[in-house]
């Protein structure tokens, strides 16, 4: 890996926004984000600054018509190239494969598989819609069950407040390219979509992630700004009670499918196919 010049906390150029490292939602890319967010303030684009920080297993990031006719996830899946624009959208995407690699080529092998079968249709059908959902605004939540239960059923007073002091031993992590690119300017509808996982499944970088499939696991809706210790406004428990951002949900609000749809409050929107 080559050295990166020195980075300021935030970094602002033509390419990207500032973004505010020190936000606990950038914690597991602030590391590999402030180098490459700085070598693109300093005129490199996105694809280049991303390559300077590329890992063993980190796929190589090339220019935006790569791919040309073909699409995009399955020349991903061939080339272990990720076609990259440059913008904030796809710096963020870039930071999610340095940092999470192994499951970035998981949820490719599944999209370019669902093409294999099915080809490239005006929709992505449901199992692409589900990936995608994912890929876009998902998030990883280990927790101890009652954190989980209350998440499901989204009784957010038990969840944020009754039971706030489980939340140290809780981990949460963003994975959704465009749910980061969201915060960078935060907003209290900011959603994502929690997928629930064992704890350290995300430590081993080159761990398998088989039997994982977002298009057939459960997921819950989270407001961003509600986890505790994420957001100063939080602490007071009215904030909590803005039912159209915080929804109540059904005794079965977490829903097992292979249907994916974008909803929720404030989404992150889709890319891509």
């Amino acid at each position: 890996m080559t050295s990166a010049p020195p980075s300021p906390p935030g970094v602002d150029s033509a390419l990207l926004p500032v973004i505010d490292w020190q936000q606990p939602w950038f914690a597991p890319y602030r590391e590999l984000g402030r180098p490459v967010a700085a070598r693109v303030a300093q005129g490199v684009s996105v694809a280049q600054a991303l390559n300077a920080q590329r890992g063993a297993l980190a796929p190589r990031f090339v220019g935006p018509q790569a791919h040309g006719s073909e699409a995009y996830e399955a020349f991903v899946a061939r080339t272990s190239c990720v076609p990259t624009r440059d913008n904030a959208h796809d710096f963020f995407n870039g930071l999610v494969w340095l940092r999470f690699a192994a499951l970035k080529r998981w949820l490719n092998r599944l999209h370019a598989q669902e093409l294999a079968r099915h080809g490239v249709a005006p929709v992505r059908g449901a199992v692409r819609d589900a990936l995608t959902l994912f890929d876009e605004s998902g998030a990883l939540f280990s927790a101890a069950p009652v954190l989980l239960e209350a998440l499901r059923q989204r009784r957010w007073t038990d969840l944020c407040v009754a039971q706030r002091g489980l939340w140290d031993q809780a981990r949460l992590t963003l994975v959704g390219h465009a749910l980061l690119e969201k915060l960078v300017q935060p907003r209290k509808a900011i959603t994502g979509h929690v997928w629930f996982t064992e704890p350290g499944s995300l430590e081993d970088a080159s761990g398998s992630w088989a039997g994982f499939n977002p298009a057939v696991r459960a997921d819950a809706p989270l407001p961003v700004l509600g986890v505790p210790g994420w957001w100063p406004a939080n602490q007071v428990p009215g904030f909590y009670a803005d039912a159209a951002v915080f929804r109540p949900g059904d005794v079965d609000a977490a829903v097992v499918r292979p249907a994916g749809s974008l909803r929720s409050t404030d989404s992150a929107r889709p890319c891509r196919s």
